[in-house]
């Protein structure tokens, strides 16, 4: 940093830092991030240096001093207590110092949630305002659209230990579940709507919408990690205080740990370094606090943080790297898939250098051109996606791509299915090389039939040696077709380079386990078979529903598109899809040749269930003991139900486990028999309760 020394050149990096910071920060908490969060703490970090290096420079109204920003429109509300920021640490070392610092008997671990913070007020029990972060002081009034925020009671239950105060201050975060964001994503894209960059944001644009009914469809979750101003309530520890919360009714994190020593609190860094998508929500670091409430008070705050408490942050999932350029892959369904080259960046645990781009119609809305720094994002184990351009960087040598006309896998000539999709495709179906290695691939994974020694090379290998027209002759495959195998074979003698054409070849282990792999796979679950056809649509959720719903491949064969689409878990859009795929002549082939083959086509006799369930609508709520929510939803399927998430009117029953909610009280409040887990079990058995 020392590098500045001239006082005009020195307040002008730090006028530009600061405006960037403030410009940054505003459009986080207010609109749409223009950056990672992981950029943004490099700009904040800076900052911090320069003013540190030069005090003179950190005036109050620095963006060092202060707290999130001003709320952008709407009513404002002032919080009764302050809302501070947390400071950040970033490497064990940091956390060290800081637990060196604040030495305490006991700890809170907490995972940093990456949402929204938000702000409740309950007087006398009842829920009368809701505001979000804004400057710290004043924030944006959101009340009627926490009020349909389902895990946001309107009205507190206290307990004999915990009874409800005059007055209490609740701070949490809004956020949005992963999976739940997946499937908004995808109803926005079938609707032709932009899809969100990722679920903060999803969550942020939801929490200032207009409209509470649209706020709803968001399926917002809050979850709560301090307290604010409170009467007629005074906790020991902030342990206790969330006690009291979890009893209160409100939603308490089940991932915070009371550990009593700095070295427990660096292992709770360690392990959740290694599961940070464990969580039922997405995190970006671990928050430790000093558990005593008055030693937080004998600490005190600075500006705009509290002394007794550090944010750990985590390696970051969105990075900025150079896209050099742009190619297309060819999927088992003919999309054409263009992702990008860029240069290698490390993110999230690893380096990449791909990522998808999605489709063409995507490259054009998300704006980026060739020669850009791009905005990537990294989750887990999911493929690394372009999300975006950083514009400011152009220098105008950047230029546009164009989507290519022929298929690079076999040279047919590319367009979309039907007029108006997004996706192009290559509509040799049947015989396209890349096609029909990705379907090989998808058939042989665990989702499908598991066939463990079929992977990308063997695929290929089967189809560039002609072993293979296409998967139809998947069962049929013998040690003598796999003597023309490059992959699957071994010369009988190291020594003798004749070539396999000579006889001098024999098929080596991965072809022995190949052909034990098929004829074990010959006996694998009838919905695992729909599976591997390679449907479009046709994953293992809905694929399980047609096999409960109709037991053979005949009887679906003869079903209605109609009456397929009735399933729970299917609807029209599968439904055609699954006509659709069987008018085609080389498709009933492939089905043909498995039956002959001895691949199974209906359901074992032993795992057909009665279909006690038909007709009703089944919604189960809470925890119950001998069933997950998926083995649930499976339970009542296979037994010709329907499963929804939500009660209405059609309601046949509520399954209501421990910590029911509020589905219950909507359930007695429509007089829709409510059921507990023995009479859960008995309806599924006899199909009365």
């Amino acid at each position: 940093m020392g590098s500045v020394t001239n006082p005009v050149d020195l307040h002008r990096e730090w006028n530009d830092l600061a405006q960037e910071v403030r410009r940054h920060r505003n459009l986080y908490y207010n609109g749409e991030p223009a950056i990672p969060d992981a950029d943004f703490d490099v700009l904040f970090q800076r900052l911090l240096a320069l003013e540190e290096e030069h005090p003179e420079l950190a005036v109050p109204d620095s963006p060092t001093q202060q707290v999130g920003a001003a709320p952008s429109a709407g009513e404002d509300i002032e919080h009764l207590e302050r809302m501070m920021s947390l400071d950040n640490v970033f490497s064990a070392g940091e956390m060290q110092d800081w637990l060196d610092r604040t030495p305490a008997k006991t700890y809170l671990t907490e995972l940093k949630i990456d949402g929204l913070s938000i702000d409740l007020v309950y007087r006398n029990g009842r829920l009368t305002t809701a505001a979000t972060r804004g400057d710290g002081t004043v924030g944006e009034d959101i009340t009627a659209n926490a009020r349909v925020i389902e895990d946001i009671p309107h009205e507190l239950k206290g307990t004999d230990e915990y009874p409800v105060p005059e007055l209490i201050e609740i701070r949490g975060e809004v956020y949005m579940r992963p999976e739940d964001f997946e499937e908004i994503n995808e109803e926005r894209a079938a609707d032709g709507k932009e899809k969100f960059a990722n679920p903060r944001n999803a969550a942020a644009g939801g929490l200032r919408m207009k409209d509470p009914a649209e706020v709803k469809k968001r399926r917002l979750k809050m979850v709560c990690h301090g307290l604010g101003a409170r009467e007629g309530f005074s906790p020991t520890s902030q342990h206790d205080a969330y006690k009291a919360i979890a009893a209160w009714g409100l939603p308490v994190s089940p991932y915070t740990k009371q550990v009593h020593s700095a070295e427990q609190v660096q292992d709770e860094v360690a392990h959740w370094a290694e599961h940070r998508h464990d969580a039922i929500f997405e995190m970006d670091g671990l928050v430790v606090k000093v558990d005593d409430l008055g030693s937080q008070r004998a600490l005190g705050a600075t500006s705009r943080a509290p002394r007794w408490a550090i944010a750990y942050k985590y390696p970051p999932e969105e990075v900025t790297t150079k896209l050099k350029g742009i190619e297309v892959g060819v999927g088992r369904t003919g999309r054409v898939t263009p992702f990008a080259i860029m240069e290698p960046v490390f993110v999230s645990g690893s380096t990449v250098s791909m990522a998808t781009l999605h489709n063409q119609s995507e490259v054009k809305r998300k704006g980026v051109l060739i020669g850009d720094t791009v905005i990537i994002r990294k989750a887990g184990e999911i493929i690394p996606e372009v999300l975006g351009p950083v514009r400011e960087q152009r220098d105008g040598s950047e230029y546009e791509w164009t989507f290519p006309e022929n298929c690079p896998a076999c040279g047919t000539k590319l367009a979309p299915q039907k007029d108006g999709d997004a996706d192009w495709r290559c509509p040799n179906t049947q015989s396209c090389p890349a096609q029909l290695s990705a379907r090989l691939e998808y058939l042989a994974s665990r989702k499908a039939l598991d066939i463990e020694a079929l992977g990308e090379k063997g695929a290929m290998d089967l189809i560039e040696n002609g072993i293979l027209v296409d998967e139809s002759e998947l069962f049929e495959l013998t040690e003598e077709k796999l003597l023309a195998s490059d992959v699957y074979t071994a010369k009988k003698d190291t020594k003798d380079k004749r070539s396999k054409r000579e006889g001098n070849v024999k098929v080596n282990t991965a072809g022995q386990n190949l052909l034990k792999n098929l004829d074990e796979g010959k006996g694998r679950d009838f919905w695992r078979v729909l599976v591997a056809l390679s449907i479009r649509h046709v994953g293992p959720i809905a694929a399980r529903a047609l096999a409960s719903r109709y037991g053979s491949m005949e009887k679906l064969r003869a079903a209605k598109t109609e009456e397929l689409a009735e399933v729970d878990g299917v609807g029209m859009t599968i439904a055609r899809s699954f006509h659709d795929w069987f008018e085609v002549d080389w498709h009933r082939t492939i089905v043909d040749k498995w039956a002959a083959a001895g691949v199974a086509m209906e359901v074992a006799v032993e795992d057909h269930k009665e279909q006690t369930l038909e007709g009703l609508t089944i919604v189960v709520t809470g925890s119950l003991e001998n069933f997950t929510r998926d083995s649930a939803k499976e339970a009542i399927v296979s037994r010709g139900g329907k499963a929804t998430g939500s009660v209405s009117k059609k309601t046949s029953y509520l399954v209501a486990g421990e910590n029911a909610g509020s589905k219950e009280d909507k359930a007695r409040e429509l007089e829709i028999p409510i059921l507990n887990e023995a009479e859960f079990q008995q309806l599924l058995e006899t199909g009365e309760a």
